[in-house]
């Protein structure tokens, strides 16, 4: 398959008009949209948006190259774009960026057509093709130049359109590398140092093949022998070996998602970004090949603690990742059951609490089901990411400890963090076993000791001690006066748009959280604070595109349409593009407007008993109180216009 039959000439836009990041992403949607390449924009922006969260798609070298995979596309299109002036994209480099490559794949995307996005991505490191790229003007030419460079593709890319021949020339590169690494390590003269490397990001169907590219193609011209795996949309592709691994100098890993990384025990590992792999190949061969890494262990921990920098990780890095990781594993159980909960509880209104149906969504959605696994999940993954897969059972039966013992969130997030060091101090404590033995510890000495160790601080110390404040916070809270509730609901109704999504959102979210599940899914206070909160953002923008149109471009007015929706359905999210364009105008009026929604929540004595679902779920109000209901919407209504109306009058006027 050619590269110009995913990049067709009706989509391509050869005079960009946008100027902003955000503006640009929707004129490229829009030519999508009316060529009927995806059937949802609003779902492919989200994912659009999703993945530029992760990391800038804006590479360098004024390319950008957004991309998803996702249901809401049709057939697999590359949409080319050339802007002269150039975007204000993020880039890695801090420059514009003047050649759009949006690349749209579909969940089913057959194996051909990832190839061949690889191959795209590979072909714009070229940087005399970028140059020809720009000089061009007409679909024509751009489809000819792509053709024509294709064409002269090596026998590897060529290869790749078939997975049997990327297999076997794969071997024959590897066979000549192990070759030339015997030479190497017998000190023959002229003989290549060898490293080798993993490529990986979220999507997979394009950074992670521009860094293989960027890898070899340095490593040829240092005159490295370099073996590289990539984890794209297909999985690990043509992975290492162990004798590669065993054999090579150091290893880097360029990913932005998790690797398996006990195979490289031992190894010198260097651990960037896929982004590094893409602008810092030399860099990263250089230090790989003289070691300049911290070797890695299965642990977790690299040598002497620090990172592939020198510079030592600091306490507050370290603890906010191994939270996030335990949270981010614990969401889909929030929402999963949590809209499940939510659907009875509204089903309970008319068909009464003894129906099947309602029963059934209960026992799903809630404590028997999703929520009873909320705070085993979230120590189980805390502790998994402090102390690897040893420390994930020991954490998890923490945190199922703490649910029986009344302990709560604030248990779940100490038996994770225990876990986790228990493990650490495990590998540490037992080093010095004979080596005949090594192979009992994962499989009978650390789950042993590891839960052993666990469980008895847990029963003895963590759960009296966590379970009395966990039941005092609960007594408290239900007691709060209304001056405090006020303030309380002000503070977490801010918090959610602090960073919309980040970890002062997180916080309050899980605090909220807590709450809930602690007081038996009924005590939704904090709930309607946070949800109240979290609405406001994107609601606040859509009404201020709606009312002060002259302070926002067409594109950006058009975006904001789609903020009503998300709003309403409790995504703050929708508020990050517009954030990252003005952050002093829209993350202080949006600040301002979702503590007035929280304050008024809890002035108004509302009770959210459910922990996702917005508009959806505000009839479930003080157990289905139609006034509360009202009153909910009202807060987020009178929130969101206080900070649509700061925002619009604060924003200049867009001279043309």
């Amino acid at each position: 398959m050619r590269i110009t039959d995913l990049m067709i000439k009706e989509v391509m836009i050869m005079d960009l008009q946008a100027v902003s990041k955000e503006a640009a992403i929707d004129e490229l949607i829009a030519s999508l949209t009316s060529s009927g390449r995806i059937n949802d924009p609003i779902l492919f922006k989200e994912m659009i948006l999703k993945r530029e969260g992760e990391s800038s798609t804006g590479i360098g070298g004024g390319i950008a190259m957004p991309h998803a995979k996702t249901k809401a596309v049709n057939e697999p299109t590359v949409v080319f774009a050339k802007s002269t002036p150039g975007v204000e994209y993020e880039s890695l480099d801090g420059e514009p960026a003047h050649l759009f490559f949006m690349i749209a794949a579909p969940e089913g995307a057959a194996n051909t057509h990832l190839r061949t996005l690889a191959a795209l991505s590979k072909l714009l490191i070229d940087s005399d093709f970028i140059a020809q790229l720009m000089n061009t003007t007409t679909p024509d030419e751009v489809a000819a130049l792509f053709d024509e460079k294709q064409a002269e593709a090596d026998a590897k890319e060529e290869a790749k359109q078939a997975a049997k021949a990327a297999k076997e020339a794969e071997q024959q590169k590897a066979n000549a590398r192990e070759q030339e690494a015997t030479a190497s390590l017998t000190g023959g003269e002229g003989a290549e140092p060898f490293v080798v490397a993993v490529t990986a990001c979220p999507t997979g169907i394009a950074h992670t093949f521009m860094a293989e590219d960027a890898l070899i193609k340095k490593a040829q011209e240092m005159g490295v022998a370099i073996r590289v795996e990539t984890n794209g949309s297909e999985g690990a592709g043509t992975p290492l070996t162990a004798d590669e691994i065993r054999r090579a100098s150091g290893v880097i890993v360029a990913a932005d998602k998790k690797v398996e990384m006990d195979r490289f025990d031992g190894k010198p590992v260097l651990q960037r970004p896929v982004s590094d792999g893409i602008r810092k190949p030399e860099e990263l061969i250089r230090k790989a090949m003289n070691g300049e890494a911290p070797v890695y262990r299965s642990s977790g921990q690299a040598a002497n603690g620090e990172e592939s920098s020198g510079e030592r990780v600091s306490v507050g890095s370290k603890i906010y990742k191994d939270l996030m990781n335990g949270i981010s594993h614990m969401l889909p159980f929030v929402v999963g059951g949590g809209i499940l909960l939510a659907v009875s509880f509204l089903l309970e209104q008319t068909l009464g609490q003894d129906n099947a149906l309602v029963k059934l969504l209960q026992t799903i959605g809630g404590g028997d089901g999703a929520f009873f696994f909320l705070i085993p999940i979230l120590a189980g993954f805390i502790a998994m990411s402090i102390g690897d897969r040893p420390a994930l059972m020991p954490g998890m039966v923490g945190g199922l400890m703490a649910v029986h013992s009344n302990a709560g969130f604030l248990g779940g997030l100490a038996a994770g963090f225990l876990a986790g060091y228990v493990v650490i101090f495990l590998r540490k404590l037992l080093k010095g076993l004979p080596k005949a033995i090594d192979g009992l510890k994962p499989i009978l000495l650390y789950p042993v000791l590891g839960l052993l160790i666990t469980g008895t601080i847990m029963y003895f110390i963590f759960d009296p001690i966590f379970g009395g404040i966990n039941t005092w916070l609960v007594n408290v809270l239900n007691n709060l006066g209304t001056g405090n509730a006020v303030i309380l609901g002000l503070i977490l109704g801010g918090m959610m748009s602090i960073d919309m999504g980040g970890p002062f959102n997180k916080a309050a979210y899980t605090f909220a959280i807590g709450v809930f599940t602690s007081s038996g899914n009924t005590n939704g206070m904090m709930m309607a604070a946070v949800m109240a909160g979290g609405m406001v953002p994107p609601l606040a923008i859509a009404l201020a595109t709606t009312f002060f149109k002259n302070k926002f471009t067409e594109q950006e007015r058009k975006s904001g349409l789609t903020n009503y929706v998300l709003g309403l359905s409790f995504i703050t999210e929708g508020a990050i593009p517009f954030a990252a364009a003005d952050p002093l105008r829209i993350l202080t009026s949006c600040i301002i407007g979702s503590a007035v929604a929280g304050g008024l929540t809890q002035l108004w004595h509302l009770n959210i008993p459910a922990p996702h679902g917005g508009i959806f779920v505000a009839a479930l109000a003080n157990n289905g109180s139609l006034v509360a209901a009202a009153l909910f919407l009202l807060a987020v209504l009178i929130g969101a216009v206080i900070a649509g109306l700061i925002l619009g009058i604060w924003k200049k006027v867009i001279v043309k």
